[in-house]
């Protein structure tokens, strides 16, 4: 009974310090929580608390503030994440389902993130080396220039321009652009990133010694596609909350910003998602590998098309946070995103 009395003390200073900033003191929780003891029990459990290094005194203040651990402690004992209410889950929807195309998805989300939870919102694009190919098109723009589309099932659309060495806005041209089509389709669609590239380099083989010199030509512009690195991008909204947090900061928010342009640190971040299985993870304070992010949490989480994780996406704010409310707004913007891409 002690102990879980200890832990409702704790939650009940975690939701103080949260709500007020202010370091929470013995009178103050009995006077805003039913606890059902008394004073003396309450500084009891406090210097408990205290002792197990879950709350700590800032400065000479006679109230106390969660540490670390015992944000980590309220976190885990969360019971379960609090749904969002219905106009919140329809707004979410009407917002993201508006999206006309993969960049305006990402935009859409990272905006939505940044405002529900007024913290820093962090999106990655989905990962081309965990999409499949969807459909390869080729486009004749004039005379021997062509225009290879790769997309992929998480709506990627990469494009490149190639010489193809003839010109193909002819009837052999055609006949030539359909019979290649049909080839590059028939070896990748539906396949992984890798598994397509394998696939392709057994097409020439099966042509006409008169296409294969267009052939080779978009491979080597898919090849491209297919094994760059770009698609490891990042996209933040909401970096001046950070700012109206300043107070949350013992330091400067300085280390914080800079670790923020580093996109490699989000990446990297963020790639331990697909480690956790997709599922929601909370990362706080000094359990942050960098730096410059340890006087922060990040809540993070999975998301892609149907089953098929392909990329990551969260918020980075102060470790007085509201987790609850964070949480389930991460969640259920994840969830919508998961929608979109599958639709």
């Amino acid at each position: 009974m002690s102990e879980d009395r200890r832990l409702r003390v704790l939650r009940a200073i975690v939701q103080d310090y949260v709500e007020t900033s202010e370091p929470v003191g013995s009178k103050a929780l009995l006077d805003r929580h039913h606890l059902g003891v008394s004073a003396a029990t309450v500084r009891n459990d406090m210097a408990a608390l205290e002792e197990e290094g879950l709350i700590a005194a800032p400065h000479t203040s006679a109230g106390r503030i969660p540490t670390d651990a015992g944000y980590r402690v309220f976190v885990d004992r969360l019971s379960q994440v609090k749904p969002m209410s219905t106009a919140e889950q329809r707004a979410i929807g009407s917002l993201l389902e508006g999206a006309v195309d993969l960049d305006d998805v990402v935009d859409r989300t990272v905006r939505l993130l940044a405002s529900l939870t007024r913290q820093v919102a962090v999106v990655q694009y989905p990962s081309l080396s965990r999409s499949s190919v969807r459909h390869v098109e080729l486009v004749p723009i004039g005379g021997p220039r062509l225009l290879v589309v790769l997309i992929t099932t998480t709506g990627r659309v990469e494009q490149r321009v190639v010489d193809a060495g003839t010109d193909l806005l002819t009837e052999d041209g055609e006949t030539t652009l359909a019979t290649l089509r049909a080839e590059l389709n028939a070896a990748t669609a539906g396949r992984t990133l890798a598994d397509a590239s394998s696939e392709l380099a057994g097409v020439p083989g099966r042509l006409d010694p008169g296409v294969r010199e267009v052939c080779r030509a978009v491979l080597t512009a898919l090849d491209d596609s297919l094994v760059e690195e770009r698609e490891e991008r990042v996209v933040l909204a909401g970096t001046a909350n950070l700012a109206r947090a300043g107070a949350d900061f013992t330091q400067s928010i300085g280390p914080v910003l800079e670790a923020l342009e580093e996109h490699v640190v989000l990446l990297r971040l963020l790639g331990t998602v697909a480690e956790q299985g997709g599922s929601l993870a909370v990362r706080i304070g000094h359990e942050n590998p960098y730096a410059g992010l340890q006087s922060t949490s990040m809540v993070t989480t999975g998301y892609g098309a149907g089953s098929d994780l392909v990329a990551g996406l969260g918020v980075v704010g102060p470790t007085r946070m509201d987790y609850p409310s964070t949480m389930a707004a991460v969640r259920a913007v994840a969830t919508y995103v998961s929608r979109i891409l599958a639709d």
